[in-house]
């Protein structure tokens, strides 16, 4: 019996880690074989890992998370079922930039959540003046609503453009190509909430 429990454990492990890769991998834009590329891990490792398969070791999540830009804890934090979870202003998650080229300064990200693995992602970006990431569009699976605090955003959903302001907010589904640009005279400022990635 405490075998049983303990595969169970382990396989649920494995399964949040499989997710938290490949939600962070397409939400920075990295197909498979150039987070393979970058991580040094065959591509076929790690697709086994997206699926929840294998074993890996610690080496091989760490080169992942550093691959990833993302901290180890993120990967292997069990804390992705807990339903109840207090996060302070001080203590929201720093992810990064939406996108890692752009190199735009003043492009922020905060989890405002407690972790990427939960059943619900909400998140804070703040977009510089002159954002865009129209080169790098974003699919995945999902959807996704923002709600803008603040600034002038025209937000890009397949074929469809959007046009939101403080206090409007947008609904969409992730599946389609869909990218962010501030076109607006200051900083904008979104609150995005997203459901998990499917299998």
């Amino acid at each position: 019996m405490a075998k049983m429990i303990e595969s169970d454990e382990s396989n649920g492990r494995l399964g949040a880690i499989a997710v938290a890769v490949r939600e962070k991998r397409l939400r920075i834009g990295l197909t498979v074989e150039q987070l393979a590329q970058r991580s040094g891990i065959s591509t076929g490792a790690l697709s086994q890992l997206e699926r929840g398969m294998g074993n890996p070791s610690l080496g091989t999540l760490s080169r992942l998370a550093e691959a990833l830009s993302t901290p180890l804890e993120e990967l292997i934090s069990m804390d992705s079922t807990k339903s109840t979870g207090l996060i302070r202003l001080e203590d929201r998650r720093d992810l990064g930039p939406l996108d890692e080229e752009s190199g735009q300064a003043g492009h922020q990200r905060r989890l405002v959540t407690p972790s990427l693995l939960s059943p619900l992602q909400v998140i804070e970006t703040v977009l510089p003046v002159g954002f865009s990431n129209y080169d790098r569009p974003f699919r995945r699976i999902g959807m996704e609503c923002v709600v803008v605090q603040s600034g002038e955003v025209r937000i890009h959903v397949g074929d469809e453009s959007f046009d939101l302001q403080r206090g409007d907010a947008l609904t969409y589904d992730c599946t389609r190509p869909h990218w962010w640009e501030n076109v607006g005279n200051g900083q904008a400022v979104i609150l995005g909430m997203a459901t998990p990635m499917g299998p």
